[in-house]
């Protein structure tokens, strides 16, 4: 009778620390490209995927395809793992994102990241009406035309972290922006595309202006900093070899941690 308690006993507490650890949700990493998402083709740019202090082992995906797979050089606040690619090509224009293991868990995938080759098209025009310099109030509209025909356009704000604006057109397509404030106030550049992954060279920059009322000279508002040029790029990184046959064929990334 004894020994039938003691095993009914074990297997309560076995069962309960089984149900307890599948609970446990590891928070899921964050991704990002440096020297950003958007990147000149032939040009050489990094993958960076954190997670937690006890991470131990990550994995890089591509395309829903498992592409890489390193362990941190250390434990520690700064887990980072770096995956390089060294040419930016229309094969690695894609999405990204990365999990990590602590222990036997594995955790969510991280937000996507959507990596873009520019400089694959012609260069399009970008202008504003009414102007480039008008009061709190108006309503301003980009204007963006490309020579060649296109399926969609992109504008974005320089120093935005948020997502650029896009619209569906062939040569030439509106981005009306309502009545604008100073948060407006910036440089804007937009592209032309195929698709979401492969854009056209940028625009010539084009500065909106808006001032509170006729003669106001109040100071612009700060620009969002993305989260990426939060960190230094003095990260030291060593180069690994890629884990041949973990990927597609069309991709080609390094890892470095």
């Amino acid at each position: 009778m004894t020994s039938t308690l003691s095993a009914l006993l074990y297997l309560g507490l076995y069962l309960s620390q089984t149900i307890s650890t599948q609970k446990q949700i590891l928070s899921k990493p964050i991704i990002w490209a440096k020297p950003d998402f958007m990147i000149p083709k032939g040009m050489r740019v990094l993958i960076l995927c954190q997670g937690t202090p006890e991470a131990v082992e990550y994995q890089l995906y591509f395309e829903g395809h498992l592409s890489a797979q390193q362990s941190p050089k250390q434990l520690g606040r700064r887990n980072i793992v770096m995956f390089h690619i060294p040419a930016m090509t229309l094969l690695t224009a894609g999405q990204y994102k990365c999990i990590y293991r602590s222990k036997e868990l594995w955790s969510n995938p991280s937000d996507p990241l959507d990596l873009v080759i520019t400089e694959m098209y012609d260069t399009p025009t970008l202008s504003v009406h009414p102007g480039p310099e008008v009061t709190s109030g108006k309503n301003v509209t980009f204007y963006c035309q490309l020579g060649t025909a296109t399926n969609k356009f992109f504008l974005l704000k320089e120093g935005r972290s948020g997502r650029p604006q896009h619209r569906y057109g062939n040569t030439q397509v509106e981005f009306p922006m309502g009545p604008v404030t100073t948060a407006h106030r910036g440089t804007y550049r937009c592209f032309g595309s195929y698709n979401n992954h492969a854009w056209s060279f940028p625009s010539e920059p084009v500065k909106l202006l808006v001032t509170e009322d006729v003669g106001d000279s109040s100071l612009a508002p700060t620009e969002h900093t993305s989260f990426s040029d939060l960190w230094d790029l003095d990260l030291l990184t060593t180069e690994a070899e890629f884990q041949q046959g973990l990927h597609r064929p069309r991709t080609s990334v390094d890892t470095e941690s």
